[in-house]
């Protein structure tokens, strides 16, 4: 049976000020998921990211009186261009937030607000950036760290080391500049300073167009296929017209006959539309610099789909290890995904507008430290648990993976929004072990808290 008690919960801080009116602060409700205005966060160790259509709050929880920080991009205004995501991108040494826009650009900050990077992705709304580390070998531990762009129909990978070789050379030469005053940039070189990162770029609208996916990891090479050096990778998408897809995702650019008309009339498209847009307008504002064009797909193949009319997929979340998927769907339930067999292992019914993250929990404390009086506990020692939040309902469950009883139930006011710090780079090496942990943030009082990662 499972426990209901405000005890689990854990207070850390509050983000209550002012610069959240910009967000709708003050009404009630005003962060809950199924709001009118969404509002966008991303979650670190010491900092939280809130964004709406056009503006990024970069905040504290842990001190009021830190300083906070707001970004306003540079959007096209002809085209309504508007923030669609944001994530935090948290290296050893640095960190910056990533934004993604309507119109498929990737755009990259510092803390304190000075855009470092501005690339085309594809054209189109990006979703998602989802942050992870997956397994670079089937038979080693060898992590492989990436960004993944979700954008309707098409997946992008970013690799963390090319990111990371970026971010440094922008980070010694802004130290620079301390030392050894340089000339002011063009503002048109501004963002293109550091080079255009290399990424990997699918079509994955073989089943229609998705609402989000996520590179699970790496799978091996199709049978009768030549053994090569180049990595296959597994995704998953939800969407519309399927509710789950999965797809082979191959790093050789030798494209299908559909994936090769997708890479070239839709950037013509949405060209010549931006450029009539343009003529509407009448804009006097010329550029020397030509468009820029997305790369040309690589080779995605399709391997299976859950097509059930009426529902559709809505959200998907992703397991340490990649082997599990949880996804929300339009008629309430939530599906438990072996991403590696492709095979729906459970299934939870009445959670309409829910949300769920996987979280690392002590099962049995007691046990585990019972041989001595100061115990570190490993990974070892932790259970896979998902949480669940059913705004609808006003609770928060915790779930035993895979088949699991529930292990608790926590009431939360209605504007609440569950949150998950986003995964840093290089943590897999960190010492002690860093459980996964989930973070729950009442929009109303402000109050941020941790679900403890004990259950005794």
């Amino acid at each position: 049976m499972s426990k209901r008690s405000h005890f689990h919960l854990t207070d850390l801080g509050c983000i209550a000020c002012e610069d959240l009116t910009d967000f709708g602060a003050g009404k009630e409700g005003w962060l809950a998921p199924d709001a009118s205005t969404t509002i966008l966060c991303a979650l670190d160790a010491h900092s939280l990211a809130i964004a709406n259509r056009y503006l990024i709050l970069i905040l504290g929880w842990s001190d009021q009186d830190e300083h906070r920080v707001k970004i306003r991009p540079e959007l096209s205004p002809i085209e309504a261009e508007h923030i669609t995501a944001i994530e935090w991108l948290v290296f050893e040494d640095i960190k910056v937030i990533a934004a993604g826009t309507s119109r498929g650009f990737l755009l990259l900050y510092s803390l304190r607000g000075d855009l470092i990077h501005r690339q085309m992705v594809y054209p189109g709304r990006i979703l998602k950036l989802r942050v992870r580390g997956t397994k670079k070998h089937l038979t080693q531990d060898i992590l492989s760290e990436e960004v993944c762009v979700v954008i309707p129909g098409v997946i992008a990978r970013f690799d963390g080391t090319d990111i990371q070789s970026m971010l440094q050379r922008w980070f010694q030469e802004t130290h620079s500049r301390f030392w050894d005053q340089k000339p002011k940039k063009d503002s048109e070189d501004i963002g293109n300073s550091y080079g255009r990162l290399p990424y990997q770029l699918w079509n994955v609208n073989k089943y229609g167009s998705c609402v989000d996916a996520a590179i699970t990891g790496i799978m091996p090479p199709p049978l009768m296929e030549l053994q090569s050096s180049q990595r296959y990778y597994c995704a998953v998408t939800i969407g519309d017209d399927a509710v789950i897809s999965a797809f082979r995702l191959s790093e050789d650019r030798n494209r299908s006959l559909v994936g090769a008309i997708l890479s070239k009339v839709v950037p013509a498209t949405f060209s010549t539309i931006a450029s009539f847009s343009k003529m509407i307008w009448r804009s006097e504002q010329t550029s020397n610099k030509s468009e820029e064009k997305p790369q040309s797909f690589a080779r995605a193949s399709p391997l299976t789909c859950l097509k059930d009319h009426p529902r559709k997929g809505e959200k998907l979340t992703l397991s340490p290890s990649g082997t599990l998927a949880a996804i929300t769907d339009s008629l309430g339930r939530i599906l438990l995904l072996d991403t590696q067999a492709l095979v729906v292992v459970r299934l939870w019914k009445g959670y309409r507008d829910a949300n769920c993250f996987f979280i690392e929990m002590l099962v049995n404390r007691d046990a585990i430290g019972s041989s001595s009086s100061y115990y570190e506990p490993r990974k070892s020692d932790y259970c896979l648990c998902l949480a669940i939040h059913a705004p609808r309902k006003g609770i928060v469950e915790v779930w035993q993976m895979r088949t699991g009883p529930r292990l608790l139930t926590i009431q939360c006011a209605k504007g609440c929004r569950l949150l998950q710090p986003t995964y840093r780079f290089g943590s897999s090496l960190d010492s002690p072990y860093v459980p996964l942990e989930v973070f729950l943030l009442n929009g109303d009082s402000g109050q941020l808290s941790v679900l403890n990662r004990f259950l005794n």
